[in-house]
């Protein structure tokens, strides 16, 4: 059975979209962008909201790389996500977009980036990464960055996120 690059590239990023939404169970709203706290002690390891928004603005990128509409970034997650940004602990729940907007931006852009990919002729896939630098000797066509992104990349911070629910008390997704 023959299948298409792009839907081996998607059945990876279902497969990770599924744990990414599991991993939300009985995550609060005003804990989301918090750093965990263990036994009284604050721990500083990136926290749901920075992983999810963070996560989100590869869909775009993606989808950009393919040549299908990409939907437009929120205010705020850009700034506090990127990869160079840091993650911050949030008290106060005014730096980081709310749960709601993150969480659905992840989600949705994600799932466009399925469709997509299950659409993209394969020779799309072999065109160079635009990328300059690192990235683009580790991975040096669309098909290889698109992998990375997809799995490798979302399942590292969504390993974050399982170990930021542990410390808070919420178990295995």
């Amino acid at each position: 059975m023959a299948r298409s690059l792009g839907n081996v590239i998607a059945d990876s990023l279902q497969l990770s979209l599924g744990y990414a939404d599991r991993l939300l169970k009985g995550v609060a709203a005003e804990r989301f962008p918090r750093f965990a706290v263990v036994g009284g002690r604050m721990v500083e390891s990136n926290h749901p909201a920075f992983v999810y928004g963070h996560l989100s603005l590869y869909a775009p990128k993606i989808l950009q790389q393919i040549g299908a509409p990409a939907p437009a970034i929120p205010e705020g997650i850009d700034l506090r996500c990127s990869k160079d940004a840091t993650c911050i602990d949030d008290p106060d729940l005014d730096l980081y977009p709310s749960m709601d907007e993150i969480v659905t931006f992840f989600l949705e852009g994600h799932r466009m980036v399925t469709g997509a990919l299950r659409s993209t002729p394969d020779d799309v896939f072999q065109r160079p990464n635009p990328a300059e630098g690192r990235m683009k000797e580790l991975f040096p066509t669309i098909g290889s960055v698109q992998t990375f992104y997809c799995s490798g990349h979302m399942m590292m911070h969504l390993g974050q996120v399982s170990a930021w629910r542990r410390m808070e008390g919420l178990g295995a997704a």
